[in-house]
């Protein structure tokens, strides 16, 4: 095993999350904390731990957005807002990263989950997820930079 192999075999940092939609057995909505470590998602929730394995996820998309970062009465006074006054009120938005990933049960089942957190995190858990054998349809950053460019040079070599 080389150095890379271990460190990402070793867990990374906690996450708090929001599982917006799709783990069996875990209400949608529900807050807990997201690690990658041995190879798998874990998110730990009030009631218990549910784990994807990284072998398994068949795809990760990363997305930005933003939320309410207040209460109902704001959201209706913006609608009603006039001249454009509800713009000023969309400032008091934060945001936010989603994580979705596609995987395959043991019984090879295709499932779904939709993570929601903190601005900045989910990149790094895709990247972690990646190393650790995760699947992704969507080509990461790297993998874009490492192509060998189709230019010039290599037309001069084939003449």
């Amino acid at each position: 095993m080389t150095s890379s192999d271990i460190r990402a075999q070793q867990s990374s940092q906690s996450v708090k999350a929001v599982q917006i939609i799709g783990l069996p057995a875990v209400k949608e909505n529900a807050k807990g904390a997201l690690i990658v470590e041995n190879g798998n998602l874990r998110f730990v929730h009030g009631k218990g731990i549910s784990d994807i394995s990284a072998s398994s996820i068949q795809d990760i998309v990363t997305g930005t957005d933003s939320q309410k970062a207040v209460g109902k009465t704001v959201g209706t006074i913006s609608m009603a807002a006039p001249y454009g006054g509800g713009r000023f009120l969309s400032l008091f938005r934060k945001k936010i990263d989603t994580l979705t990933v596609e995987y395959r049960d043991a019984d090879g089942a295709f499932h779904g989950v939709i993570f929601r957190m903190p601005s900045g995190k989910a990149d790094a858990i895709e990247k972690e997820l990646i190393a650790q054998g995760a699947h992704t349809t969507v080509p990461s950053e790297q993998a874009e930079t490492a192509k060998p460019s189709t230019g010039s040079s290599s037309k001069e070599q084939t003449q």
